[in-house]
C-alpha cells in the first residue's frame, strides 16, 4: 500500500451511521459493498468494511494502491457546511487505527480524500496531513 486515505461520510454531526448502513447504502448503488476498508463511528470503535485485500471504492484513481478509512460525520447539523465533526472519541480510534495501519504499511501516506481528489475539497473536514505528520 502506498496510501492510507481519511475520509468522511459527509453526514450530519451527531450521525448514527455505522459500517452497517454504509454497507447497505454502498450496495444500493451496485458496489461489492462499503468501499471503505474502516469506519469510525461517533463512539470509540473501530469498524472494519471491505477485507483489506480487496480494492477499495473510497478514491478514484487510488483505490487499487491504498487502504480507505472513513469517519461518520464532516457535515455541520445543516448538512451543507463542511466541518471537522470528529468527536473526542473518534479522534482516539482514528489515531490508533493510523498508527496501527502505519506500523503494517510504514511507507504509506497518510492523506486526506481532499489531497487525492481536486474534487472533494471538503472531504476529510481537517487538514490529515498536518495532523498525522508529527504524531506518526
Amino acid at each position: 500500500m502506498s496510501l492510507i486515505g481519511v475520509h468522511c461520510t459527509a453526514s450530519c454531526t451527531g450521525s448514527t451511521l455505522r459500517m452497517a448502513d454504509i454497507d447497505r447504502y454502498h450496495r444500493s448503488l451496485d458496489w461489492r459493498g462499503c468501499g471503505y476498508h474502516y469506519v469510525i463511528p461517533t463512539d470509540d470503535a473501530i469498524e472494519r468494511g471491505r477485507p483489506k485485500m480487496l480494492i477499495g471504492a473510497h478514491c478514484k484513481n487510488h483505490n487499487s494502491h491504498s487502504i480507505g478509512v472513513a469517519y461518520v460525520g464532516g457535515l455541520t447539523a445543516d448538512g451543507k457546511t463542511p466541518c471537522d465533526t470528529r468527536m473526542k472519541a473518534q479522534k482516539s480510534a482514528l489515531e490508533r487505527l493510523l498508527n496501527k495501519l502505519h506500523k503494517r504499511y510504514p511507507k504509506a501516506l497518510i492523506v486526506g480524500n481532499s489531497d487525492l481528489d481536486p474534487h472533494k475539497l471538503c472531504c476529510s473536514g481537517f487538514d490529515v496531513v498536518s495532523e498525522y505528520r508529527k504524531s506518526l
